[in-house]
């Protein structure tokens, strides 16, 4: 029986190849397009599970309450981590990490490493960093302790041994050893290091001691290691009068109180609002998720009205077997088992195609995700059982139907589905076209507000401005010098930050509007006396910094709107003239800039202030002509090799630096508009199915209006009302879930752009091109087609 049912399963797939290879290829799409999601939302969510103890590592975070604001920061003070594990004997370890980048040589070997972590050397108490050369117990232990991972050892060492060997750290060239080699850190890490660094090497490295007293400077990311079986929520509830006792009073005097809260390691990545080494975004990965269920709904919608398309064809099969005393059971089974082998070929294509399209999904994910789809069986498994269920849930439908035929009634030839199953089949492709429809409303959303965020005013110029960070070489007011000299250099300009770059924040008393010295803490950026021009920041009241002030350079302070705005001036001018105290500087403000967009947009406009310190300059923009760029920025360049030869050349522009700020944006853009794509396609082959059917069930009609002087025109046009009628319906539905799930999907972004009524329009107009453009074919070909062989009799 099962040898017969097989049989009859390719003999129909073989005499239907074009309905069978859209069936086939319909599914494939759809399982590769759910399978490819599926390990994406996977992968977002398996941040940090290779941790042995992961469900027993905390980060520590930090909220810090000042009279004008409440900072929420992911990082600690530097003495957390060392009190909480001598205070509290729930704590079983208790690590410290900052990141930063270094210069690093070796023989004529050079290069600036970005992803560098300084760690307290109980780093692998904690996590589970693997080690395939030194002592993990020892290896951050004594200052300049360097351990550096597989692929950054092969790097300088390429296949000598490491450990003991020596290589020159900072600009400085202090001497640090080699103490281990750990395997590289898995892709699903939040922590990302090639290089890791003891804490202890800190004086040598910075000039100065980590201090275990100061309470008030938030430089590093804290976890804990709580013992087994420690309910974290009710360790939590004890750090209040912990950070009574140790900082209770110095908070009191500086009017800033610290709260403490822990997150749970497995959810830092993806459901932490604080910052981090990388982060993830929740409500992306449900997003993708419900694509994915959609895309399978598709699939399976397809399935059964391109199967429900062919039931005219294959009722006299069905009312001869039931003759010869074919029970209706086994009919079920039969047509249950052609869908589940169309769908196990589908599969076998799905997974080719999931190999074939891995390393473009996953430069478009922007990540390595996986290399190879049989490096894991289990998604096999798991993709082989989906193309099962996919198969038993999409044949059940088409399955009852073509068993259901009366055989008298099939070879009288008076054969009707009936009005329930064209109901059924019309409301699927409304279904079908709602969601592809929400998905062309939010396409356009997500690239308008990408496009948005790109080309918005961000109130300062940005336009031909590279920048080069020098990382406080000692040659480097010889190289800004040098710069005059370039032609198409128009100014150079000294800081501590630059639009979209990390900045520092600072402890600050300021003269608010009663009088009275505000304490707060206000983001600081150092600037020399060029700054504010070069970048065309706009002065709304008082003035910029000059050299025509020699006070300017050690008791001048520049505030933005939003600074001014906290300390409870009504308007800039009140500002200016007024007092402050900043870590240990004091002075006036002597001017107000208009606000400008110095972080991310999805942020507010923060407070910010601006001072020069010249010993805290480390970076410098550079203004350049537009014509002969590559020249201009060759001449930089061998200045720079001749002037500070020890460090290798670097730079951005600042409108690509700034554009980094929305790579994750950016990534999400790309997926989204990729499945969105395959999607609209999906649907449209289900559109065809019900086209074909709709055709075969009008055919007879269809050859009466040609006898009667119907055009091709007329035909095309009946035939594509009832799909265009369907298509508005889906329209109506559509629109108002569209402009829901958008709008809850803008307001992550403090400034957006506005959902307007065109890209409804837009997304209507596009839904009736795409259902015209697939049934005009079907619909022509009927039209065309001669009447007398429709209006023949059986």
């Amino acid at each position: 029986m099962l040898k017969n049912y097989l049989k009859t399963a390719f003999r129909n797939l073989s005499r239907h190849k074009i309905f069978s290879f859209i069936n086939i290829m319909g599914l494939a799409v759809g399982m590769t397009s759910a399978f490819l999601i599926f390990i994406y939302v996977s992968f977002e969510k398996s941040y940090d599970n290779f941790h042995s103890k992961a469900d027993r590592i905390y980060r520590v975070v930090t909220d810090v309450k000042t009279p004008t604001e409440t900072i929420r920061t992911g990082m600690t003070t530097t003495p957390i981590a060392i009190n909480v594990k001598k205070d509290f004997p729930e704590v079983e370890d208790a690590v410290r990490v900052t990141r930063d980048e270094f210069l690093i040589r070796k023989g004529e070997m050079k290069f600036q490493e970005k992803k560098v972590v300084l760690a307290d050397s109980t780093l692998f108490n904690v996590f589970d960093f693997k080690l395939i050369a030194g002592n993990k117990k020892t290896a951050l232990t004594e200052p300049m302790s360097v351990i550096m991972s597989e692929s950054l050892a092969k790097k300088y060492f390429n296949k000598a041994n490491p450990l003991g060997q020596q290589i020159l750290l900072t600009g400085a060239a202090i001497n640090a050893t080699i103490t281990g080699v750990m395997k590289d850190i898995p892709e699903n890490s939040q922590i990302k290091a090639d290089m890791l660094v003891s804490m202890s090497s800190f004086r040598q490295i910075y000039g100065y001691p980590t201090s275990d007293s100061e309470w008030t400077n938030h430089n590093y990311y804290t976890y804990l290691l709580l013992k087994p079986h420690v309910d974290a929520k009710a360790f939590e509830k004890k750090l209040p009068a912990f950070m009574e006792f140790h900082h209770g009073e110095e908070s009191k005097k500086l009017q800033m109180f610290e709260t403490l809260t822990l997150e749970p390691l497995r959810d830092v990545y993806l459901k932490s609002k604080r910052d981090g080494f990388v982060s993830g975004s929740i409500s992306n990965v449900n997003i993708f998720s419900i694509v994915a269920i959609f895309i399978l709904l598709i699939a399976c919608i397809n399935f059964i009205n391109l199967t429900t398309a062919r039931s005219a064809e294959r009722a006299k099969e069905v009312g001869i077997r039931k003759v010869v005393g074919a029970a209706r059971y086994q009919l079920t089974k039969q047509f249950l088992g052609e869908s589940i082998i169309i769908c196990m070929i589908a599969f076998v294509l799905s997974v080719l195609l999931c190999q074939l399209l891995m390393p473009l999904f996953n430069h478009l994910a922007g990540k390595t995700i996986s290399t190879n789809v049989f490096s894991d069986y289990s998604n096999i498994l798991i993709l082989f059982v989906l193309a099962i269920v996919i198969g038993f849930i999409a044949g059940f439908y088409p399955s009852l139907v073509l068993s259901s035929f009366r055989p008298i009634s099939v070879l009288k030839g008076r054969f009707s589905t009936g009005t329930k199953g064209v109901t059924l089949r019309k409301s699927l492709v409304v279904f079908q076209f709602t969601i592809s429809i929400v998905l062309i409303v939010s396409t356009i959303v997500v690239y308008k507000q990408l496009s948005y965020m790109r080309n918005r005013d961000l109130g300062f110029s940005k336009d031909q401005e590279m920048i080069i960070n020098t990382n406080y070489d000692k040659n480097k007011d010889a190289f800004k010098q040098s710069l005059a000299s370039i032609p198409g250099v128009i100014s150079s300009t000294y800081s501590s930050s630059v639009p979209g770059s990390d900045h520092t924040s600072a402890y600050s008393q300021v003269e608010n509007k009663t009088g009275e010295m505000q304490k707060t803490n206000l983001n600081l950026y150092f600037v020399d006396f060029n700054y504010i021009d070069q970048y065309k920041l706009k002065v709304v009241a008082g003035r910029a910094f000059s050299k025509e002030y020699p006070t300017d350079s050690t008791k001048a302070m520049v505030i933005n709107e939003s600074a001014a705005r906290i300390l409870g001036y009504a308007t800039p001018q009140e500002a200016v003239g007024r007092k402050f105290d900043q870590w240990g500087r004091q002075g006036v403000i002597i001017g107000v800039l208009k606000n400008f967009n110095y972080k991310s947009l999805q942020q507010d406009i923060q407070p910010l202030t601006m001072r020069i310190e010249p010993g805290s300059f480390g970076t410098i923009s550079i203004k350049i002509a537009t014509a002969n760029i590559k020249q201009t920025v060759k001449a930089i360049e061998k200045s720079w090799n001749h002037i500070i030869p020890n460090r290798p050349f670097e730079y951005n522009f600042l409108d690509e630096y700034l554009n980094q700020q929305y790579q994750a944006e950016n990534k999400f853009g790309s997926l989204f508009f990729n499945f969105a794509i395959l999607t609209i396609f999906i649907s449209c082959l289900g559109l065809l199915g019900l086209a074909s059917y709709s055709t075969i069930q009008r055919t007879k009609e269809i050859g009466v209006r040609k006898v009667l002087g119907a055009s091709v025109s007329n035909i095309v046009g009946l035939l594509s009302m009832d799909f265009i009628k369907l298509v508005f319906i889906a329209f109506l539905i559509a629109s108002p879930v569209g402009w829901y799930a958008m709008n809850k999907w803008l307001n992550d972004f403090a400034y957006r752009t506005n959902i307007t009524w065109w890209v409804f329009v837009l997304a209507g107009i596009g839904s009736l091109l795409i259902v015209f453009i697939t049934i005009s074919f079907q619909a022509v070909k009927a039209a065309v087609e001669n009447p007398v062989k429709s209006l023949r009799t059986e």
